[in-house]
């Protein structure tokens, strides 16, 4: 299974995911990078992302949706604060109005980092939230499950590209 462990620490106000793939931290790395392949993954199955922006560059903005069953689009935008390819990037992130521009009252931060381990990536993802409020709203949103279903789509992803 690509998600190692994920775990909730509410005294760190963090949530962190570590996922493990059977591929090089470069290309790891390409699932962030280019938006057509973080399209297809970066939602959960039920709620695909389409990136209308995607800058993927310190200084750099993503602007997105996610279409639900029911053809709601829920909204939401990173700004990219930090970038040392191919092993780490921060981001803040938060919802977006109809708009697609940022609503500034839930916004968090993630770190992502890729490590190689023999021919594997441990990627890790750690979302920081401002409180505790925050971070159990973002919970009970389904942020946990939803971003452990839209790791579960990588492997699949990296192994059509092997087989392409």
């Amino acid at each position: 299974m690509t998600v190692l462990s994920s775990e909730k620490d509410l005294k760190a106000l963090t949530l962190t995911f570590v996922a493990e793939f059977n591929a090089d931290a470069p290309r790891v790395w390409q699932l962030w990078e280019d938006p057509r392949q973080l399209e297809r993954w970066w939602g959960p199955p039920t709620y695909p992302a389409t990136f209308e922006r995607h800058e993927f560059r310190e200084g750099g903005n993503s602007r997105y949706y996610m279409t639900g069953p029911e053809g709601e689009k829920p909204r939401g935008w990173w700004a990219i604060t930090e970038i040392d390819a191919p092993r780490r990037f921060v981001f803040d992130m938060g919802f977006s109005g109809d708009d697609g521009e940022p609503d500034a009252s839930l916004p968090a931060q993630a770190l992502v980092t890729l490590e190689e381990h023999g021919d594997r990536t441990r990627m890790t993802i750690v979302s920081t939230f401002l409180n505790p409020d925050q971070m159990e709203q973002m919970i009970a949103m389904g942020m946990e499950e939803g971003l452990r279903e839209a790791l579960g789509q990588i492997d699949a992803l990296l192994a059509e590209s092997v087989s392409a």
